[in-house]
């Protein structure tokens, strides 16, 4: 296992951007325990106004974890989520939604101006919970995606999947981007007619038109898939054919070197109102969508680092890629700089519509 230093990234471990923590439907008014960007963190839904906040796990006064308790009476009494607070479970301190300490029950003295644990900004959307992460605690810099068709007429919502922990550096997932090679043994794409990809500041993209062993009949058109990425973490792809679908990615960071990853795929049905029949076809689609993505899932959990690729002709653009990655590691001034190095479409040749040699 490799960390961010080993891949010379930049200065920070964790890369800046919006990061899925969690499905909507897993965070209630009992608080969950949970690790992302090598720290503990309590996710709970406020009683008072139904947000859901993260915090830091840790109690500033004794180093309670907020989270894994079944036993106190704080929790037993149904006082461990009051309103938009949450109360340690040991002496009862109440935090708020900010982090700060707003009542000591116990202690008729001020509340120290230290007894405060860090928050997370969450914007709940699509189903999901996400939150922005900057080393540098700025506003975030993009938009969160709007997550287009999700509770749209005709659409099939997604059912997002928790897919576990991937013993393996988010660079060797984004690095997918370029990599037109792998396309053919591991997914089973075939007669490419292009491949191309794109970058726009924070987002990448890669353009795909391709037949397929399985899900292309013999003769047809193309299957053409646009993915992007949103920042580091957040992936989108669309595919174009009789049922148009969208997918999505998800990773984010739990230790240097360790990511968690979700996977979710909405499809759209000719009903407006899906029926039953609609939402079985989705989650076929959704099964495909699981086992193509199982593929690269157990290529990345068997191989060794990929510190230095070795390019040769014909591998997509993957120096552009690691210079576009690097923007999220370094200090946002420095963003720009790596954007100039990389903006812009580059086709990847040995494809029908850019051949290895022209006619003379």
């Amino acid at each position: 296992m490799a960390t961010t230093a080993d891949y010379g990234l930049g200065e920070f471990t964790y890369p800046r951007g919006w990061f899925m923590v969690a499905r909507s439907e897993e965070i209630g008014t009992t608080p969950v325990a949970a690790r992302y960007f090598g720290e503990d963190v309590v996710l709970y839904r406020g009683g008072q106004s139904g947000k859901v906040f993260m915090l830091e796990a840790y109690c500033p006064h004794m180093g309670t974890h907020l989270a894994r308790n079944t036993t106190s009476y704080v929790v037993k009494d149904g006082e461990h989520v009051e309103g938009d607070n949450i109360r340690c479970p040991y002496h009862g301190w109440r935090f708020g939604p900010d982090g700060r300490v707003n009542q000591i029950p116990y202690s008729p003295a001020a509340v120290p101006k230290s007894a405060c644990i860090k928050s997370w900004k969450v914007v709940e959307r699509a189903g999901c919970l996400w939150t922005w992460y900057d080393p540098e605690n700025q506003e975030p810099e993009y938009e969160l995606p709007p997550f287009e068709g999700y509770n749209a007429p005709h659409w099939v919502n997604w059912n997002v999947r928790e897919l576990g922990e991937l013993k393996c550096h988010p660079q060797e997932v984004v690095d997918n981007m370029a990599d037109k090679a792998h396309l053919e043994p591991v997914h089973g794409s075939i007669d490419m007619v292009s491949f191309e990809n794109a970058f726009d500041d924070h987002v990448c993209r890669q353009i795909l038109s391709a037949g397929h062993k399985t899900l292309a009949s013999d003769g047809g058109e193309p299957m053409t898939n646009d993915t992007w990425y949103t920042g580091p973490g957040i992936l989108q792809s669309v595919m174009v054919g009789a049922n148009p679908s969208h997918m999505l990615i998800a990773h984010t960071p739990i230790d240097d070197g360790v990511i968690k990853v979700w996977y979710g795929l909405m499809v759209k049905v000719d009903n407006a109102e899906p029926s039953t029949d609609d939402v079985a076809l989705a989650r076929a689609y959704e099964e495909a969508g699981v086992d193509a993505f199982a593929q690269d899932f157990e290529i990345w959990s068997n191989k060794r680092p990929c510190l230095h690729p070795m390019m040769v002709r014909g591998d997509g653009p993957f120096d552009k890629v690691r210079i576009w990655y690097r923007q999220f590691y370094n200090p946002r001034a420095q963003a720009e700089t790596f954007q100039k190095r990389v903006n812009g479409r580059y086709t990847t040749k040995g494809t029908k519509t850019a051949p290895w040699e022209t006619a003379a």
